[in-house]
């Protein structure tokens, strides 16, 4: 092209099909038909801002392609890695279980009152204030039970391991 023409410089998507240029102050519009002969049209400005305004919108998308979205090629593995829920090897379930099942039985051993409290303190969510509101008793004897209560428990599942 020669100083007259102007062509906006810029990236374009390998499937855009089409060039867009100014010669001599009108706007034409470049592309290759079906039957692969290049062809010429003159648009108005007006068209030629929208196809302008089209390729910048397309250049937004393909630096974003570029930048922000992976090209790694997807393999059995790769996506098993990007699972949402990864299973836990059965080590970990059966130990998790062993544990859970040493707490209950550490909990069932405590004293009622002990047991109650802690319950309602760790399991319901329970504040110490409204535990003693509920039984007519000081806040700090609950804290002391429940304290007391979780020192049991930690000594018979440390016992038992």
């Amino acid at each position: 092209m020669d100083k007259n023409n102007t062509c906006p410089k810029r990236r374009k998507s390998k499937d855009n099909p089409y060039t867009i240029y100014k010669k001599n102050g009108k706007s034409f519009l470049s592309f290759t038909d079906g039957q692969g002969l290049n062809r010429t049209l003159k648009i108005s400005d007006f068209l030629y801002d929208q196809f302008n305004e089209f390729e910048l919108e397309d250049l937004v998308y393909c630096n974003i392609f570029d930048r922000h979205i992976e090209h790694s090629e997807l393999t059995e593995e790769t996506l098993y890695s990007r699972a949402v829920d990864i299973k836990e090897p059965i080590e970990d379930v059966v130990y998790k279980n062993i544990k859970y099942e040493q707490l209950q039985i550490a909990i069932a051993a405590l004293p009622e009152i002990q047991r109650r409290r802690l319950i309602l303190y760790f399991f319901k969510g329970f504040t110490y204030e409204h535990i003693a509101e509920m039984e007519g008793c000081s806040k700090v004897a609950v804290k002391y039970t429940i304290d007391k209560a979780l020192a049991t428990v930690k000594e018979k599942i440390k016992i038992s391991i």
